[in-house]
Parts: structure tokens; C-alpha cells; sequence
């Protein structure tokens, strides 16, 4: 599935921390933003890093699942690219 990651983390260490595990799955389009093609497995080992990792109380994380013919869709204006536009998958 492709999904869109957003995230507001109050803490600078675990922001950090945070954007380094998102590396692995996609591609950082915006601040605090990934869009990403994830199967089951992905998905998991996200939501685990979530919930052991950032503070309910005061961080925020979204994960937007969005279907194929959605994501054709998608509008980039200006400067930015998506995971249509690479010609490789971030493994």
C-alpha cells in the first residue's frame, strides 16, 4: 500500500531518531512527511517503533493509507518529487 507518514515530535532526539527509522521505508517529500510503499511487515515494524519509541502525551503520528488509483492522483507542485517519479524502490 502507498501511505503518507506525517509527524510533529516535540522532543529534537526522538524527531531525529524518528526520521532515520522512516529512511528505510520511503522518501522524506516535505518536513515531517514520508511517502511510502509498505506491505504488512512495514506497516507492523512501523507502529511498533510508534508505540515504543514516541510520547503519546505530547508527539503526533499519522499514517494516511492511500490506494494506487489515489495515488495517481496525487498533485506536486513546485519543487518535489514522489515515489512514482523513481525509477527504484527503497528497500
Amino acid at each position: 500500500m502507498y501511505a503518507l507518514i506525517a509527524y510533529d515530535i516535540v522532543d529534537n532526539k526522538r524527531r531525529t531518531k524518528l526520521h532515520a527509522f522512516l529512511k528505510e521505508f520511503g522518501l522524506n517529500t516535505q518536513k515531517s512527511v514520508f511517502e511510502c510503499e509498505l506491505d504488512h511487515a512495514g506497516l507492523v515494524r512501523i507502529r511498533r517503533y510508534v508505540i515504543n519509541n514516541l510520547d503519546p502525551g505530547q508527539d503526533n503520528f499519522r499514517i494516511h493509507g492511500i490506494c494506487r488509483r489515489c495515488y495517481q492522483k496525487v498533485a506536486v507542485s513546485g519543487q518535489g518529487f514522489g515515489l512514482t517519479t523513481l525509477d527504484y524502490m527503497v528497500v
